[in-house]
């Protein structure tokens, strides 16, 4: 469905349209999404780290029992030690739904980076007429983004590896020359929108991709927010909000994509 607006117009509805979405979006993103959100971090964070405990209480036992087993067999010193306890996360591959978590994180850094540069382009100029109601919506948009990464990082850092901190390496090449070629506000909506579709279906390709209970709450509670970004999106561009009966997962990224 499309909807009829002025040729010279920088987007399909009214800036006190956007305005009022924008101001649903974030009040459902700090009423529902958050806490939900937070609720199932709590829990998956916890179990990682009671995980952990077990893993090295386990470790150092075996550790102990070979340096006794040592002592016990030789009353000779030796210089040669092996490290315990070293840290490899820098270079560790994620694995099971800490791989979708680094991926989701990924994903969200690079949403994070391509608001941030609508935002610089819009400042500069370079977007023609950017009504106030769009840099307020990107802003609140962009930093749901980084809310998100920030939670998917902290099960990762839990878990003792460090933060994804970079975008999806995989993607980054086609957003910039995407992005080059955008000179308006309906230009940096369509990129926008793009981007949102791809981690709105990641999401929901990610509840069926993870184990933990916990884990898939945590993906189950950003979803929605990504359609919600995705719904007034198609709406600035004058499109029918929600496109499909059900939310696809064409597109999808995967845990085997590459990551920052």
């Amino acid at each position: 469905m499309k909807r009829r607006n002025r040729t010279d117009a920088p987007m399909a509805i009214t800036e006190a349209e956007l305005t009022s979405l924008t101001r649903d979006l974030d009040d459902m993103h700090n009423d529902v999404g958050m806490p939900a959100m937070h609720a199932a971090l709590d829990r998956w964070t916890a179990e990682i780290r009671t995980s952990r405990r077990g893993f090295l209480i386990g470790a150092g036992a075996v550790v102990g029992g070979a340096v006794l087993a040592a002592c016990g067999s030789s009353s000779s010193s030796s210089t040669t030690t092996t490290a315990v306890g070293g840290s490899t996360s820098g270079s560790a591959t994620l694995t099971g739904d800490l791989a979708v978590a680094g991926l989701a994180a990924s994903l969200e850094n690079l949403a994070v980076a391509a608001y941030g540069d609508v935002l610089t382009a819009a400042g500069a100029g370079k977007l023609g007429t950017v009504p106030p109601a769009v840099a307020t919506f990107v802003t609140t948009v962009k930093g749901q983004h980084a809310q998100h990464a920030q939670a998917w990082n902290s099960a990762i850092v839990a878990a003792g590896r460090p933060a994804v901190t970079g975008p999806d390496q995989a993607l980054v090449p086609t957003i910039d020359k995407a992005f080059a070629k955008v000179t308006d506000v309906a230009g940096a909506a369509k990129l926008a929108l793009t981007l949102e579709d791809i981690a709105a279906a990641t999401y929901l390709s990610a509840i069926s991709a993870v184990s933990a209970t916990s884990s898939v709450k945590v993906a189950a509670s950003i979803q929605p927010v990504e359609m919600q970004h995705a719904a007034i999106l198609n709406f600035v561009l004058g499109q029918y909000p929600v496109p499909a009966a059900f939310a696809p997962v064409t597109g999808a990224r995967t845990p085997t994509d590459a990551t920052a």
